[in-house]
C-alpha cells in the first residue's frame, strides 16, 4: 500500500464485485432482523451523529479548563481528527471485506474474522456490550437528573427523589426499545441530531449572555491545584475529550446501510462530523471563555449562581433541559441496538415472520427486561458515572481508537516504510497509553468521590 488516506484506497477485488451480503438463509436471528440493511448513507448520518453526540458536550468547557485554552483546543481538534480517521478506517476494512463476499455486521464478526474466533468472543463482544449497556445505565440516570432539574425550578423545596425521575425518564425508552430493527430508528435519529443544534445553541447562547452581562463571572484562565493535581486533571481533562467522541457501534451502524456499500459511510461520517465540530467547539469555547477555571463538569450547572438561582431566564433553562432529555431517549435506545440483536439471535427463529407470535412475545420480554433492569441499576447506583469513566477509558478507546488500526494493518498489510503503517501504529500506542492514563485517573476519582457513595442516592 502506497501512502494514501484512506477514503482514497483502492480495494482488491477479483474482477467484479461479490455479493455484499450472505442469504437471509445464512444470516441469524439478530443479524436478519435488527440489523436490516435497508438504510441509506443520510440513514448512516443520523445514526452516527446519535451514537457520538450528546449532552456529554455540556463536560468539554471543564474539560478546557483541566487543560487550558492552547492545550484543550489543540486535544480537541486532534480527537475530532483521529476519531473520523480511525471511523473510516473501520468503514474501509468493511466495504473490502463484502467485496470479497463476506459483509461483516458486528463489531464481533470483524474481530472474528480478522484476528480470530477467540478475540470475537471473549474480548470484542464482551467489551463492546458492556460499554453499550453501560451508556444505556448512564443515560437514563441523566435523564432523571434533567428531570429532577426541570422539577427543582418550578418547586425548589420539592421532595421527589432522584431515582422516581429515573423511573419516569425509563417509561420513554422502554416504549422505543420494542422497535423491531436499528433502521426503524432513523427518524428519532433525524430528530435527534436536530435536537443537538438546538441545545448546543442554547448552551452557547447562555454561556455568553452571561459572559457578557454586568454580573459576568471573572475570567481565571489559570488551572488550579497542587502539581499533582494538575497533572491528575490533564489526565483526566484529555480523557473527557477522548471518550465524548466514542461510539463503538461502528460496524452495527454500517451493517443498516443497503448494499452496495461503498463510500456511503464517509458521506454519513462527513454529516456527522459537521455537527460535532460545529457543537463541539462552539460550546467548549463559549462555556470556558465565560466561566474559565471555574466551569463546572456540566456547563448547566454554571447557569446556576451558588444560591442556586438561576442566572437565565427560568424558561430558557427549560427549554434547554427538554431538548437535551428527548435526545437522551433517542441515545439511549442506539445504544440498546447491540442488547437487542444479542437477544434476538439467542431468542428468535430466522425461519419465521420478525412479526410471528413466536417472535414477537420472546422480544417483548427480553427487551423489557433489558430496560427495566438498566432503570433499577440506574436509580441504585447514581455515581454509576464515575464507574461509566473507568469503562469508557478501558472501552471506549480500545474499541474507537486502536482496534481500527489493528484491523487495517492486519487486513491490507500497508508496508512498515509506509506513513500510513506507522501512522497507524502510533496511534494504538499513544491510545493504549492514554487507556492506561484514563484508568488510573477514573480509579482515583472513584476512590476521592467513594464517600458520596451509597445506593439511591439522591445525587
Amino acid at each position: 500500500m502506497g501512502t494514501v488516506f484512506p477514503n482514497s484506497i483502492s480495494v482488491p477485488t477479483t474482477g467484479k464485485e461479490n455479493p455484499e451480503v450472505q442469504s437471509e438463509e445464512e444470516l441469524d436471528a439478530g443479524a436478519l432482523f435488527v440489523l436490516k440493511s435497508e438504510g441509506s448513507w443520510l440513514h448512516s448520518g443520523y445514526h452516527l451523529t446519535t451514537s457520538i453526540v450528546g449532552p456529554v458536550i455540556f463536560s468539554l468547557p471543564y474539560a478546557l479548563a483541566l487543560l487550558g485554552w492552547v492545550p484543550g483546543i489543540i486535544c480537541l481538534a486532534l480527537a475530532a481528527l483521529v476519531t473520523f480517521y480511525s471511523y473510516n478506517l473501520l468503514s474501509v476494512v468493511l466495504e473490502h471485506h463484502a467485496q470479497l463476499g463476506k459483509r461483516q455486521l458486528r463489531f464481533r464478526d470483524m474481530a472474528r474474522d480478522i484476528l480470530g474466533p477467540g478475540w470475537g468472543k471473549y474480548f470484542v463482544g464482551p467489551l463492546q456490550f458492556a460499554i453499550c449497556y453501560g451508556a444505556v445505565i448512564v443515560c437514563t440516570l441523566l435523564g432523571g437528573q434533567c428531570l429532577k432539574f426541570v422539577y427543582k425550578l418550578y418547586n425548589p423545596n420539592g421532595g421527589m427523589l432522584l431515582y422516581q425521575f429515573i423511573i419516569i425518564f425509563g417509561a420513554v425508552p422502554l416504549i422505543f426499545a420494542q422497535l423491531p430493527s436499528f433502521h426503524s430508528l432513523r427518524h428519532i435519529n433525524l430528530f435527534s441530531l436536530i435536537l443537538c443544534f438546538a441545545y448546543s445553541a442554547c448552551a452557547v447562547a447562555g454561556s455568553i449572555y452571561i459572559g457578557d452581562s454586568r454580573n459576568a463571572p471573572v475570567k481565571d484562565y489559570s488551572i488550579n491545584g497542587s502539581e499533582l493535581n494538575r497533572v491528575f486533571g490533564a489526565m483526566n481533562g484529555i480523557s473527557i475529550i477522548a471518550t465524548t467522541y466514542g461510539c463503538g457501534i461502528i460496524p452495527e451502524i454500517q451493517a443498516t446501510i443497503a448494499p452496495p456499500v461503498k463510500g456511503k459511510m464517509f458521506k454519513g461520517l462527513c454529516i456527522c462530523f459537521t455537527v460535532v465540530l460545529t457543537t463541539y467547539f462552539s460550546v467548549a469555547v463559549s462555556g470556558y471563555w465565560t466561566f474559565g477555571n471555574m466551569a463546572a463538569p456540566s456547563v448547566l450547572n454554571n447557569f446556576m449562581d451558588e444560591n442556586q438561582k438561576p442566572l437565565l431566564p427560568v424558561w430558557f433553562l427549560l427549554v434547554t433541559n427538554i431538548f437535551a432529555l428527548l435526545q437522551l431517549s433517542a441515545i439511549t435506545v442506539i445504544y440498546l441496538q447491540p442488547t437487542n440483536e444479542l437477544f434476538e439471535k439467542c431468542f428468535a427463529n430466522p425461519k419465521m415472520d420478525q412479526f410471528s407470535m413466536r417472535n414477537v412475545v420472546p422480544r417483548v420480554i427480553a427487551r423489557s427486561l433489558s430496560v427495566i433492569t438498566a432503570i433499577l441499576l440506574a436509580a441504585m447506583l447514581p455515581f454509576f458515572g464515575d464507574i461509566m469513566a473507568l469503562f469508557g477509558a478501558c472501552g471506549i478507546i480500545p474499541l474507537d481508537f486502536i482496534l481500527p488500526m489493528v484491523f487495517y494493518n492486519v487486513t491490507f498489510k500497508p508496508s512498515k516504510k509506509s506513513l500510513v503503517f506507522w501512522g497507524n501504529t502510533l496511534i494504538a500506542v499513544v491510545s493504549s497509553a492514554l487507556a492506561a492514563v484514563g484508568a488510573v485517573a477514573s480509579v482515583r476519582q472513584m476512590v476521592l468521590d467513594a464517600k458520596t457513595y451509597h445506593l439511591f442516592a439522591n445525587m
